[in-house]
């Protein structure tokens, strides 16, 4: 017989970087409370807000993110450099934080998605991330290297890295061209969406704009989206879910601040087509419910543009960048992609949680 082990504490923090490290905690969150463990959250408030929608029963714990800014000036990766600094004193000081909130809570182990300083030699912890690479745009390509080595350094300090991706090879060069580290193991792809599938819907719009990502950008396509839709039946939802929810309607165009997660499934689900960000998260949504999109990356995003280009190449999504995006061109251009293409993976994470559980309650 096994045996019967009493229930853990599981600290899930997501980083701030956007709402899909959030998203894409969800599927995992639901795993540990499904095998009967206990489940804390961490983050900002816009994950909190997210996230305590899925699930209001959880404590939630304020965690101070990495707070990125962005700029309509410089680019993206000046902005990075510069803020380089405080990225890595905010990893230091969270590191330290987390002593704490092990000692306040009696957290017996800790999941990180992409937050660097969230590991402790006392206890069991897991660092989430599809990026083993960190892409540079080319005039700095050659500092690549150094930065997947620097970034080794963070993933070996921890018990466990898993990679949402498996031998199908979503991610590209960001998972795949470089040696693993030691730690890591591909779990498939996560999406809040899995099981959750039925596409015999009444399709109410042309188009759904999914609007994410940091100021100044996330209002920069929302109002492309609303210029370039309104002779369209199209709803935009505008990825602010700290806000209260409100709907604004522009000629033939919805416009609502957020959705939670049924929702936004069930108005992708009742649309003819999908124009969202390149996100790997949203990637993998969409993927995960077999959903064609177009995507537009974040300007300046070298992860973005990366995967805009290289899932555009395979054929799985059409891409385009946003300073050339053309709503009335679009249908001509997409019939030759789809996410059809793009081989099923098996759902793996049952299986990789309950052989982590074991670990985590020395069985």
């Amino acid at each position: 017989m096994k045996p019967v082990a009493e229930k853990k504490k599981i600290l899930v923090a997501p980083l701030d970087w956007g709402l899909g490290h959030a998203t894409r905690c969800i599927p995992i969150i639901q795993e540990l409370l499904n095998q009967g463990e206990a489940v804390i959250l961490a983050g900002e408030k816009n994950t909190e807000s997210l996230l305590k929608k899925e699930f209001p029963m959880l404590e939630f714990i304020p965690l101070r993110g990495y707070r990125p800014s962005y700029s309509t000036v410089f680019p993206m990766w000046v902005m990075m450099m510069i803020q380089a600094p405080k990225f890595f004193f905010r990893i230091f000081l969270e590191h330290h934080e987390l002593k704490k909130i092990i000692r306040r809570h009696q957290i017996d182990a800790v999941i990180s998605d992409n937050r660097f300083g969230l590991w402790n030699p006392d206890i069991f912890s897991v660092f989430i991330t599809h990026q083993v690479m960190i892409k540079c745009p080319p005039a700095l390509r050659l500092m690549e290297p150094f930065l997947y080595f620097i970034n080794s350094l963070f993933i070996k300090q921890y018990d466990e890295c898993w990679i949402p991706d498996d031998d199908k090879n979503l991610s590209g060069d960001l998972s795949h061209r470089h040696k693993l580290p030691s730690n890591a193991v591909y779990i498939g792809t996560l999406s809040r969406w899995k099981g959750k599938i039925n596409h015999q819907r009444e399709k109410k719009y042309e188009v759904i704009g999914i609007v994410s990502g940091p100021e100044p950008h996330r209002s920069s396509l929302e109002k492309l989206f609303t210029e370039q839709f309104r002779n369209s039946k199209a709803l935009i939802v505008g990825g602010k879910p700290g806000e209260k929810k409100e709907t604004a309607i522009h000629e033939n165009t919805t416009v609502v601040s957020h959705l939670d997660s049924r929702e936004l499934l069930e108005a992708v689900l009742a649309s003819n087509l999908v124009v969202c960000r390149a996100g790997y998260s949203g990637i993998m949504d969409m993927v995960a419910i077999g959903m064609d999109a177009v995507l537009v990356p974040t300007p300046g995003q070298t992860e973005q543009l990366y995967l805009a280009d290289y899932l555009c190449k395979r054929k799985f999504f059409f891409s385009v960048r946003q300073e050339k995006f053309d709503f009335g061109q679009l249908k001509s251009k997409t019939q030759s992609h789809s996410v059809t293409n793009f081989p099923v993976s098996q759902d793996s994470l049952p299986g990789i949680i309950s052989a982590w559980r074991k670990k985590i309650n020395g069985w």
